[in-house]
C-alpha cells in the first residue's frame, strides 16, 4: 500500500461529484433518477463554438499553446471584459486555464503560504474551503444568513480581517442561493477593503451573465471601487453562460504579478490548456451574445416555474434566485421528523433519503456550510422540476 501524504489523506472528495456519481450509480440499477445536482446546463454548447472545435480538429489546431493561453484568446478575454464591467486589460494581464475551478485553484496557490487566512462566506461553493486548505491555507467562514441575505456584509468583513487575512473570495452571483451583490453592497464592502491593502479579492464572476432583471451583466466590485484593480483577480470561463462544461476553458484577469505567477504553475502543473477548447471559446467570445440573450429568456422561464412549483410545499421556503441557476431552499421545518422511523437531524439526512428512496439527487446545504437548506438547480427542463417536486411532496406527506 501506498504511504499517503498528510495532504491527500485529509482530501475531501467534491460532494457534487459525489452525488452525480451516487445518481448515477442508482440509474444503472434501474432507478428513474432526477439530478438537480451539478452546475451545468441542460442545453447543448452554442452552435457556433461547437464548429470552431470541430474545425480546430481539421485544421490542426491540436498542438501545445503557451501555458498562459493564445494570444489571441486573451485578447478577445479582454475585449469581453472590458465589455462587461469597463476595465481593459492587455493579454499580458490575462491567464487562461483548464476550467475556472483550477484558474481560482492556481489563484490560491500563488496567494497562500502556509497558515494564510482566505476569507469566504456562507452559503459558499461547496469547492471553496478544500481549495484554500490545499493551498496550506486557512478558510476563515464567515457566517451568512437569512437576516443578511446569505451575502458578507461590510461589519462582518472588518471583523473577520486580521493580520493573517490574505484574500477574499466570493461568488456573485451566488452559486449556491442564486441571489447577487448590489452595487451598492459591493461599494460598502469596497470600503472596508481599501483598509487593508494585504488583502487580495478574488471575484468568482461564472454566472455574471446570467441575471433577471434584465440588465446585461451583474454588478461588479470594480466597477464601484475601480482603485482596487491592483488587488483583485476576475474569474469567469466557459462552462455556464457558454454551455462549455466539458470543455475545461476558463481564465482571469488581474494584477501582472499574480497573472504571471499562475501562468508558471500552470506550466509546471496542466501544462496549456487544451488547444482545441481555446479555439471553441474565441469563436465563443465573439459570436455568441445573442445566444446568452437567449438562454437568459429560458432561465427566467424555468426560475418562474419553479418558484410556483416550490411554493406549493408549505414546509419550504425559498429564495427568489436573481441569478445563475439555483434554487436555495430552507427545509429546517422537515428537520426532527422521521421517515420511517428514521430521525431527520440534518440536510443530509433529508438529501439523503430524498436520493435513495424517492430517486431526486440534490445538494445538502451542510456541503454549503448552511445547516437546514438544499441546493437545487433549476438548469432542467420545467417539466423535470414538476417531476421533481411532486416527489419531494410525497416525501414531505410521510413524515412524522
Amino acid at each position: 500500500m501506498v504511504q499517503l501524504s498528510k495532504r491527500a489523506q485529509n482530501l475531501k472528495t467534491s460532494p457534487t461529484l459525489f452525488l452525480v456519481a451516487k445518481a448515477k450509480e442508482l440509474s444503472a440499477k434501474g432507478h428513474d433518477v432526477i439530478s438537480l445536482t451539478v452546475g451545468e446546463p441542460d442545453w447543448p454548447t452554442f452552435e457556433i463554438p461547437s464548429m470552431a472545435g470541430i474545425e480546430a480538429i481539421q485544421k490542426n489546431i491540436t498542438k501545445y499553446t503557451p501555458a498562459s493561453g493564445t494570444v489571441e484568446l486573451r485578447n478577445a478575454i479582454a475585449e469581453k471584459i472590458k465589455f462587461e464591467i469597463g476595465q481593459s486589460y492587455t493579454a499580458k494581464a490575462v491567464t487562461v486555464g483548464s476550467g475556472a475551478k483550477f484558474i481560482i485553484f492556481a489563484a490560491l496557490q500563488m496567494i497562500c503560504s502556509p497558515g494564510d487566512e482566505v476569507i469566504i462566506g456562507t452559503p459558499y461553493w461547496v469547492s471553496y474551503p478544500t481549495m484554500v486548505e490545499l493551498a496550506d491555507g486557512v478558510p476563515h467562514i464567515i457566517e451568512c444568513g437569512e437576516s443578511e441575505h446569505f451575502k458578507i456584509t461590510p461589519e462582518k468583513l472588518e471583523k473577520a480581517i486580521n493580520s493573517k487575512t490574505r484574500a477574499l473570495l466570493f461568488c456573485s452571483p451566488s452559486n449556491p442561493t442564486g441571489l447577487l451583490y448590489s452595487a451598492s453592497e459591493l461599494k460598502a464592502l469596497a470600503e472596508v477593503l481599501r483598509k487593508h491593502p494585504q488583502v487580495t479579492v478574488i471575484s468568482d464572476d461564472m454566472y455574471n451573465r446570467l441575471v433577471f432583471d434584465g440588465t446585461l451583466v451583474a454588478p461588479h466590485i470594480l466597477q464601484v471601487a475601480p482603485d482596487l484593480r491592483d488587488r483583485t483577480l476576475v474569474v469567469n470561463g466557459g462552462s455556464k453562460a457558454y454551455s462549455m462544461t466539458g470543455w475545461r476553458i476558463g481564465w482571469a484577469a488581474g494584477p501582472e504579478n499574480l497573472i504571471t505567477a499562475m501562468g508558471d504553475y500552470q506550466s509546471q502543473s496542466t501544462g496549456s490548456p487544451s488547444s482545441i477548447s481555446q479555439h471553441a471559446a474565441l469563436a465563443a467570445l465573439k459570436n455568441c451574445e445573442p445566444d446568452i440573450a437567449s438562454v437568459v429568456k429560458k432561465l427566467i422561464a424555468r426560475k418562474e416555474s419553479g418558484l410556483s412549483e416550490l411554493s406549493s410545499i408549505p414546509q419550504f421556503k425559498v429564495a427568489s434566485p436573481e441569478g445563475a441557476f439555483y434554487f436555495w431552499v430552507d427545509i429546517n421545518a422537515c428537520l426532527g421528523k422521521t421517515y420511517q422511523d428514521r430521525l431527520i437531524r440534518t440536510s443530509k439526512d433529508f438529501c439523503d433519503i430524498l436520493l435513495n428512496h424517492f430517486y431526486v439527487a440534490t445538494v445538502p446545504g451542510s456541503e454549503c456550510g448552511s445547516e437546514g437548506f438544499m441546493r437545487l438547480s433549476f438548469a432542467v427542463s420545467e417539466e423535470t422540476l414538476k417531476r421533481a417536486t411532486a416527489r419531494m411532496k410525497e416525501f414531505i406527506s410521510q413524515l412524522a
